[in-house]
């Protein structure tokens, strides 16, 4: 895996621009990679969902559920699908709203300095090996690009977000993701 550092972002994957994004503020470099999980409708895997609720394209009269998320103005750097299939919609140089009301280590504001990669996945229901996979090459391949992520800079969504946030959940497997990261 490949990142252009001038665009921010990775070679030879589906591009899909969503608006949900901003600059950084100034001297923001990346310094820390937060992971979520996202399934829309919850629960159910497959579709256009996720990919309509990053570009604010997401119809309220496909599933009950999406009349209470529809209008929401969210997105991530990037979503490791199932299959490992991966689409980027932010590039990584800019501000992806992934994070929300958020702190790690006593900064605020965690958007304006982290990665957020989406899996598509549930709390409870157990990821796909080559979502692992896919992620520690993006792992990898962002601490190569992006120098100022330090090596144990990994969170995920509910230690940054504790009573408000859930994922990546207790299906998540950070010790399997550890050891193909080393």
């Amino acid at each position: 895996m490949k990142i252009n550092i001038k665009t921010g972002l990775i070679e030879n994957i589906t591009q899909l621009a969503s608006p949900n994004m901003d600059e950084r503020p100034e001297h923001s470099d990346p310094e820390l990679i937060v992971i979520h999980n996202i399934s829309l409708p919850p629960g159910e895997f497959g579709g256009p969902y996720i990919e309509q609720l990053f570009t604010n394209q997401l119809k309220p009269g496909d599933h009950p559920y999406f009349e209470q998320i529809h209008q929401l103005r969210v997105s991530s750097h990037t979503l490791i699908q199932r299959d490992g299939q991966l689409i980027q919609f932010v590039p990584f140089h800019k501000r992806a709203w992934h994070a929300g009301v958020s702190s790690y280590m006593g900064r605020e504001q965690c958007n304006d300095f982290s990665i957020g990669i989406e899996l598509e996945g549930s709390d409870d229901i157990p990821y796909e090996t080559v979502q692992y996979q896919q992620l520690a090459d993006m792992i990898r391949a962002l601490r190569e690009c992006y120098t100022s992520i330090p090596a144990n800079a990994i969170t995920g969504h509910s230690d940054i977000a504790p009573g408000r946030k859930t994922d990546p959940g207790p299906a998540f497997d950070w010790e399997y993701l550890k050891q193909l990261l080393n």
